[in-house]
């Protein structure tokens, strides 16, 4: 038998516990708040700030105001508190921190945007929205077991005195996160998070690509031209192009032998369309090309970048082939975009013959194919004068070197005058290459290299024979 002076009846005593969420959702709508829709939607963590910043614009328009009110939802914070449980009926338990959720701090988590800043998201809060004609409740909480430490999605919860008006906030909202992504015009991948607690969730990750220029790009006369229109004039006239009811999803592929500027030229294309969201899928993101085309289609105009297609879009047939329902879902998002949508799709490859036909057959998947060849004489010349800048080069007459690089790649070159300047380099401060260097440079690479090192650096010189 229990002491009518002993803990329990200390608990009974307390009984019943004011919820202090339910009084303040009570005067916020100025009736009771059990009885009201609420609606909600969840978003993959990558979103989270973009949710934040929607929800942020929509407090901050005329004529509306926002309080938020931190929540801490009981013990240890093990579970993120539901727009359902604010509004239940209070206990002891919650008064002493064992049971339901209580006021406490808002929590924020700093995400990491594409400059390196931080931005501060609140990760738990309750937002009161007040405006001339309705009044809203809007919970933003994580929505994953242990959700103290901050992974997993994000949900929003909307509370109103009418479901049409929940509704129409989630729309808006859907609206600003697009307008508002912190991804929009900027160089991103997708990948799978690692994390344990994350469940392998999809993770947005920023890129920053060197700056090229025109003249860095080394291809035969007119090519760069043909790709430049395929490319960036498409963009330069699309409102035109629009109006004349011309369609401006378009996909180019640059095919080729390694090392002969396909990465480069894309990285090219990307560092000139400055406004365009550009979404690179190389090595483990190739098995994302669906979330990959929808966040593209979302935020058009985009540039997807997809290196050594072969790896996903081998024949069919083949032996061993064991991407067929990536390359199918490749050819789906590329067909499934509608003709007015500004995504272009640039893919590279060195084995061309091994492409699916149905890739490259049908207008709306690949609409241009570019063979991007090795270097002819004059090619290597200017390869030459390309990469000797920041070298003082003491070689009257690069003909014998350009004649020794037929077959050799762009890479290749580039190669050699990083060798030859490493074989000048003991001579004395600035550099100077002699003809002496790129010898050895050459002798180096061609003979001493042995094949692999000429198949890795893109020398294809035909009938090769090492002295």
């Amino acid at each position: 038998m229990i002491a009518p002076n002993g803990p329990a009846a200390h608990l009974e005593n307390l009984m019943p516990f004011k919820n202090e969420f339910r009084t303040k959702l009570k005067e916020h709508f100025g009736q009771d708040p059990s009885t009201l829709p609420i609606v909600s939607e969840s978003f993959a963590k990558y979103n989270h700030a973009n949710v934040f910043l929607a929800i942020e614009d929509y407090t901050k328009a005329a004529g509306r105001s926002a309080k938020i009110v931190g929540i801490q939802a009981g013990f240890m914070n093990i579970k993120s508190a539901t727009m359902a449980e604010l509004v239940a009926p209070g206990s002891a338990a919650s008064m002493v921190g064992i049971g339901g959720p209580k006021e406490g701090p808002v929590l924020y988590k700093n995400i990491e945007l594409s400059d390196g800043r931080k931005l501060a998201c609140i990760q738990t809060g309750l937002y009161l929205i007040k405006s001339q004609t309705e009044s809203l409740a809007v919970l933003l909480r994580p929505d994953e077991f242990m959700a103290g430490l901050g992974g997993g999605k994000c949900t929003i919860e909307v509370m109103a005195a009418e479901k049409s008006a929940a509704e129409k906030f989630l729309t808006d909202v859907h609206a600003a996160l697009i307008r508002r992504s912190i991804y929009r015009g900027k160089v991103i991948s997708l990948g799978v998070s690692g994390d344990v607690m994350a469940q392998g969730q999809i993770e947005v990750n920023f890129h920053k690509l060197p700056e090229i220029k025109r003249e860095q790009i080394i291809l035969p006369e007119g090519l760069l031209k043909r790709v430049e229109r395929q490319s960036l004039d498409a963009t330069k006239y699309r409102d035109a192009l629009l109006a004349a009811n011309r369609r401006l999803k378009r996909g180019l592929l640059l095919h080729g032998s390694p090392g002969t500027g396909k990465t480069l030229t894309a990285m090219y294309l990307a560092s000139q369309l400055k406004e365009r969201t550009v979404i690179l899928v190389t090595g483990r993101g190739m098995g994302l090309i669906s979330a990959s085309c929808e966040m593209a289609r979302g935020l058009q105009p985009a540039m997807v970048v997809i290196e050594d297609v072969d790896l996903i879009a081998e024949e069919r047939t083949a032996a061993g082939n064991c991407n067929t329902a990536i390359l199918f879902e490749l050819l789906n998002q590329m067909d499934g975009l509608s003709d007015d949508c500004d995504v272009l799709f640039v893919l590279t490859t060195n084995r061309p013959d091994i492409l699916e036909p149905a890739l490259a057959a049908r207008p709306g998947r690949i609409d241009q194919a570019f063979e991007v060849p090795l270097p002819d004489a004059d090619c290597r010349s200017r390869l030459f004068e390309l990469y000797s800048k920041g070298l003082t080069v003491n070689i009257k007459d690069m003909t014998p070197f350009i004649k020794k690089t037929e077959g050799a790649s762009a890479a290749f070159i580039n190669e050699v005058m990083r060798k030859a300047a490493l074989f000048a380099a003991p001579d004395g401060v600035p550099i100077v290459v002699e003809p002496k260097h790129l010898e050895e440079a050459l002798h180096e690479l061609i003979v001493e290299g042995g094949t692999l090192t000429r198949s890795l650096l893109g020398y294809r010189k035909i009938g090769f024979k090492s002295e």
